[in-house]
């Protein structure tokens, strides 16, 4: 198991893992199996989605705040941070991902991201090969 720290830099931004996380694969020296890439916090997601345009992103995050607006939420009046919990809960904290032949098996378009929903703050990512 292994764990990357980090620091994100907006209110909400989508980060590409895949080259940390295709590195912590590579060493594992596993050929074939499950990789396991988990965010332990209840404001930020783990997703499989596209990053050659980053149209893809700034759309992912504007959808999610036209399905869950913030400030219409009871726990606002505690944190002001409800739509990103609601948020998150949606996306998920993990993705597991297929290894073949010693790598990640993404399609062509896909890149394992961290959805910030709450930021800017360090987040723990913990990346498991089996």
């Amino acid at each position: 198991m292994t764990e990357l720290r980090i620091r994100t830099k907006s209110k909400r931004e989508m980060i590409d893992l895949t080259p940390r996380v295709a590195e912590i694969v590579a060493r594992a020296g596993q050929a074939e199996g499950l990789c396991s890439v988990y965010t332990p916090h209840a404001t930020a997601a783990i997703v499989v989605n596209e990053n050659d345009d980053p149209n893809v992103c700034v759309d992912v995050l504007d959808c999610l705040d036209r399905l869950i607006p913030a400030g219409v939420w009871r726990h606002d009046r505690v944190d002001a941070n409800a739509a990103a919990h609601i948020q998150s809960a949606i996306l998920g904290p993990g993705e597991t991902i297929p290894v073949r032949d010693g790598k990640l098996l993404l399609g062509t378009w896909q890149a394992v991201m961290l959805v910030e929903l709450d930021g800017p703050r360090e987040r723990r990512v913990v990346v498991t090969v089996r």
